[in-house]
């Protein structure tokens, strides 16, 4: 694989007004008529979210998943996907280059809600 080139310089400003934190994923289940979504329950310490993510055509099993923390971004405006409102969005690693995505996890467990950055 031949890595994308670096997209243009941003302040640090825009940086620091994504949210991205680490939540447990509960449960994976199907969502209707869906061929790529899931539906992720996830917990983020505080509080728990629904996430829409496109595992389907990703994993075999893409309920492998469930108990692993990984990262989220959590201040997207809330989404609804096949009937099913999205409160954030999976934080994986590989999608955009069209190499199978994996979770993008901490190396070691933290409370649910560290925030990343």
């Amino acid at each position: 694989m031949m890595p994308a080139p670096v997209k243009p310089a941003i302040d640090l400003s825009a940086f620091e007004a994504i949210d991205v934190r680490v939540g447990t994923i509960e449960s994976v289940s199907a969502i209707a008529g869906a061929d790529k979504l899931v539906k992720l329950q996830v917990d983020f310490g505080d509080h728990a979210r629904t996430i829409v993510a496109a595992l389907k055509t990703e994993r075999e099993n893409p309920r492998e998943i469930e108990g692993r923390q990984a990262l989220f971004v959590v201040n997207l405006a809330p989404r609804k996907m096949r009937g099913v409102v999205s409160e954030g969005m999976l934080f994986d690693i590989g999608y955009s280059d069209g190499i199978t995505p994996v979770l993008a996890v901490p190396e070691r467990p933290v409370p649910n809600g560290t925030r990343a950055g």
